[in-house]
């Protein structure tokens, strides 16, 4: 069947693929993982700054979860349609793929080309970084470490070893993933709780009057109002991850509408009163002047327990990562068995059943987006490429609504939700490049569009060199005790 030698293993009698091991649980906190990042904890302050006031702020707080419910139902609407892994991907090629031989296929190629090749490792190097910085900074001020120089270099090292983990995680097993998610998932709420808690407290002794102000000094510009709207719903990026791993997801057509409908209000439920908790301590300005809003609470309610919240937000950050890199590695898995990526990007290891030749890729392309330094720039001037494949997303919807008109749904959105998703999109795809013109948003467009002569050449010309791949896919194979998946 292949080039290792398998015959001999127990586990080779089995079906080689990926395993559905993931149940309501474990799905839940996975989207909670990537939802949750260091967001929350470190910089809510754009939110309050364009809207102005702690009432309106509270209230846009409120809105970007209910429309990031709506859309990750209708995501929910698609994961049943088209059960498979891979997301957006695997609805681009359902919807879109067979209406034209070249052109059909090829926003599925271009969403694998960037989330696979720049967005997700990029991600997953900066989220590891700011693991590290959080992770050291304590320690740091615990033994009077004031050297720089040596600081950026043991956090460049701490982040490179967490990098390591991860991809370590990500390719022993699924069931060693879920159990490390579900455990650094539960440290996660619980660093949110104590925000939550620590500002009840405050509003128990009666420090409430940074709350009084109400609405006033809202700001009612459109385009404060707009870019108050952009921030809360970048916060809550993440709500339709869970299709990138349908195959592994038990009874998927129950549980990815149940695991939406208790982990995006959750989210919703945390950040309000997460920020009612920072309003609560804070005034405004000294939210506007803070780098760090969590550890500025953390100084003035926990004391001597602040440094609580650094580790909070580096356990947070850290699951954050893992399950962002365990997401964009079915994409690869996917992309692979359509011939868009390496086809060894699909092989599956025939011991642990995790497609282990694209997680290491992903790990190796973090570990030189971490050498080559600061890349938040790069992720934001990116990001509106999200709401781009959100939006496509949305259309995919629209078509495979007819043509999948004879296919059992169990669940279904009303039409107008794809359609307000969809204007949404449009409007937070256009919205920063208006206000915020920037050659970075060249670079990102860029970007994609030389994915498209690659996809003529590679994809649809098939120019493939088969002597290199040949001998790429055996190493492959014999290091990763990889196989291609039985169908």
């Amino acid at each position: 069947m292949n080039e290792v030698d398998s015959k001999n293993d127990p586990k080779a009698q089995e079906k080689v693929g990926l395993k559905r091991e993931m149940g309501l649980f474990s799905a839940v906190n996975f989207i909670l993982a990537i939802m949750i990042g260091s967001g929350i904890f470190v910089s809510p302050a754009s939110v309050l700054k364009y809207s102005g006031s702690v009432g309106m702020c509270l209230t846009i707080w409120i809105l970007c979860g209910l429309v990031s419910l709506l859309g990750a139902l209708a995501f929910a609407e698609l994961g049943i349609m088209v059960p498979r892994s891979g997301g957006q991907y695997a609805f681009f090629m359902d919807s879109f793929g067979p209406l034209h031989q070249f052109w059909g296929p090829l926003p599925a190629f271009l969403y694998s080309w960037t989330m696979i090749i720049l967005i997700r490792p990029a991600e997953v190097a900066v989220i590891v970084m700011t693991f590290s910085e959080y992770l050291c900074q304590p320690i740091f001020d615990l033994i009077c470490l004031n050297d720089g120089e040596t600081g950026d270099k043991v956090k460049k090292i701490i982040s490179l070893v967490a990098l390591g983990v991860i991809t370590y995680v990500n390719v022993r097993s699924v069931k060693l993933y879920v159990k490390v998610q579900n455990i650094f998932g539960s440290f996660k709420i619980l660093a949110c709780l104590v925000v939550i808690i620590g500002g009840a407290y405050e509003l128990f002794l009666g420090n409430h009057t940074k709350l009084t102000k109400g609405f006033q000094g809202t700001s009612f510009s459109p385009k404060n109002l707009a870019l108050a709207f952009y921030s809360g719903l970048w916060a809550y990026d993440g709500w339709a991850t869970l299709t990138t791993i349908t195959e592994e997801v038990q009874r998927p057509e129950k549980n990815i509408l149940r695991s939406i409908i208790i982990s995006v209000p959750v989210v919703t439920g945390l950040y309000v009163f997460m920020n009612i908790a920072y309003m609560t301590v804070l005034s405004v300005p000294e939210i506007m002047a803070s780098k760090a809003v969590a550890v500025s609470f953390g100084e003035k309610v926990l004391g001597p327990f602040s440094f609580i919240i650094p580790f909070g937000v580096a356990l947070s950050t850290f699951g954050c990562a893992l399950s962002i890199q365990f997401g964009v590695t079915r994409l690869c898995y996917v992309s692979g068995q359509d011939g868009f990526m390496l086809e060894s990007f699909s092989y599956i290891n025939y011991k642990k059943f995790t497609p282990s030749p694209a997680v290491i890729f992903q790990g190796l392309g973090s570990f030189v987006f971490i050498l080559s330094g600061d890349l938040v720039q790069l992720i934001e001037f990116s990001s509106f490429l999200m709401w781009v494949s959100y939006g496509a997303s949305m259309v995919s919807l629209l078509v495979l609504r007819r043509v999948k008109q004879n296919i059992f749904k169990p669940y279904r959105v009303p039409v107008w939700v794809p359609v307000f998703i969809l204007l949404v999109s449009i409007y937070l795809a256009l919205a920063p490049i208006i206000n915020y013109p920037d050659l970075m948003y060249l670079f990102a467009v860029f970007f994609t569009a030389a994915g498209i002569p690659v996809y003529y050449w590679f994809v649809y010309k098939k120019r493939i060199p088969r002597g290199f791949i040949g001998s790429l896919t055996y190493v492959l194979q014999v290091v990763c005790e990889a196989v291609p998946p039985q169908k």
